[in-house]
């Protein structure tokens, strides 16, 4: 894997971007977002009950890492099932050339649940929010990795201005602090290096247990068991958002009950 691959998956999104503002300006994805239904709020979903932290439950057809995770991928069928199995919200990969995403993913899963429906993507432009918006999304992940923190406040507080929670993603106590100190109230602890894409859940573990109270506190990657779903509610995890464990499965809602105990 290269190290430069997020540099890659940004400088690849933004060529499409550049297509998609073309066939729908700023302006008109802006009146689309502020006409749209509001949904369900993310922050409210993601409350730990049973000893259990809440489950984003991610729909996610491929990974640079991984390749291909999930030949028979149809994200309206899996939404429906996964919020039947007990997902607290979910996740829907929109970036299309490394996950093999698709913004009509999103709005397919939309319009089939009602739980909050979270955009993953590698954000870093207004348009992505608003169509974010647009498209039926409750929340949008803003990565620190990604953005300084004069970008990340302003996307945070578009984001807000349309009615959109942030999922926003630190992976060491440098940047969850710079989030926190911009406004930040959704913290994920991702134990995934962006970088390299490698794996070590104590760190999304060591991470959550420094967050300061009061921000909603979100183990991310790296949960693909129920000891792991048990560790992350012990650190003092709100949620957890699981993706490949599910996908990878023949019945993701069937792993899902198992990771909550209820299978």
């Amino acid at each position: 894997m290269s190290g430069d691959i997020l540099e890659k998956i940004r400088a690849k999104s933004a060529l499409r971007l550049g297509e998609r503002k073309k066939k729908i300006p700023f302006e008109k994805m802006l009146e689309a977002a502020r006409a749209a239904p509001r949904r369900a709020s993310f922050k409210n979903a993601l409350r730990a009950e049973g000893g259990n932290p809440a489950v984003i439950a991610e729909l996610k057809k491929a990974s640079p890492s991984l390749g291909l995770i999930r030949a028979d991928f149809e994200p309206a069928k899996l939404a429906a099932a996964l919020e039947g199995a007990g997902a607290s919200a979910l996740s829907v990969l929109t970036e299309e050339d490394f996950f093999l995403g698709s913004p009509e993913f999103l709005r397919d899963v939309c319009q089939t649940v009602s739980i909050p429906v979270l955009r993953k993507d590698f954000i870093f432009d207004k348009y992505q929010i608003a169509e974010a918006r647009a498209l039926g999304a409750s929340a949008v992940l803003l990565i620190a990795k990604m953005l300084s923190a004069p970008e990340f406040a302003e996307l945070l507080n578009f984001a807000k201005s349309l009615g959109l929670d942030a999922l926003c993603e630190a992976h060491d106590f440098s940047e969850a602090s710079m989030l926190c100190e911009n406004g930040a109230e959704i913290i994920g602890a991702n134990c995934r290096n962006l970088r390299t894409f490698e794996m070590d859940f104590s760190v999304s573990e060591s991470l959550v247990k420094r967050l300061p109270e009061g921000v909603v506190k979100v183990a991310e990657s790296g949960v693909h068991s129920r000891a792991e779903m048990v560790r992350a509610r012990q650190a003092g995890a709100d949620a957890a958002l699981v993706g490949t464990a599910l996908m990878s499965k023949p019945s993701p809602s069937d792993e899902l009950k198992k990771l909550l105990g209820t299978l």
